[in-house]
């Protein structure tokens, strides 16, 4: 046999192989921000039910991450990929762990609402959907960032960091001034707080793929800097 074909059938696979990475990052994404909806949901509907099954959906997210970092290592091994494609690879590992953790923060929401719903309902909140949204778009807009390699999409994510970021003290704020007037909404309040906390790390976990997006296309660590020099 001659190794034109087989150099040719093996190109193919390797092709396959990554769009099948890229399908795989896409779907654990996919997962991650419904859970991040069906949290907050919970908590603003005080639905138990809700939380307890969200909280299970986490385990197909885990294995996501297995399957995504398995796949990795495995055309890490066998392909030794050069140049753009090992920058993908390894971004792609790094960001496996980064959407497992915001899956992991989703729950811990979770948890919370199933405690909240148990006791006197306290305002303001009415913040943290709109903050969930925000993560969720950013969540989505990172990974279209690294699959279609976009620089200005993955900057727009870092710029929407800084909403979570002014969102979350605005909330922690009111929920000061509301626990300083009445002892009794204290419980509930620290509660709150550290779901808007979460929210905003998840914020932060997405901020993390942006900037490797932008390390990965452009070759500039833009980390602590917030933007590449003169802008993207």
């Amino acid at each position: 046999m001659s190794p034109t074909p087989l150099k040719a059938h093996t190109d193919r696979q390797y092709d396959a192989q990554l769009d099948d990475l890229r399908a795989r990052l896409l779907d654990m994404a996919r997962r991650v921000e419904e859970m991040i909806a069906n949290s907050v949901r919970a908590l603003v509907n005080r639905d138990a039910a809700l939380a307890r099954r969200t909280i299970e959906d986490d385990h197909q997210v885990n294995r996501c991450e297995v399957e995504a970092d398995e796949l990795c290592l495995l055309i890490l091994a066998k392909r030794q990929p050069m140049a753009s494609d090992l920058r993908f690879l390894t971004l792609a590992l790094k960001m496996v762990t980064d959407l497992e953790r915001i899956g992991d923060l989703a729950v811990n929401i979770c948890e919370r609402a199933i405690d909240l719903s148990h006791v006197p309902e306290v305002k303001p909140w009415e913040e943290i959907p709109g903050m969930a949204a925000i993560v969720r778009a950013m969540v989505r807009e990172a990974i279209d960032a690294f699959i279609s390699r976009d620089v200005v999409k993955a900057q727009q994510v870092i710029d929407w960091d800084d909403e979570v970021d002014a969102q979350y003290r605005h909330v922690v704020l009111d929920l000061i001034n509301v626990m300083v007037n009445d002892r009794s909404t204290v419980e509930s309040g620290v509660m709150i707080q550290s779901v808007v906390k979460w929210l905003e790390r998840m914020a932060d976990h997405t901020t993390n793929i942006a900037e490797q997006v932008i390390f990965m296309v452009r070759g500039k660590d833009i980390r602590h800097l917030g933007k590449l020099p003169n802008q993207v």
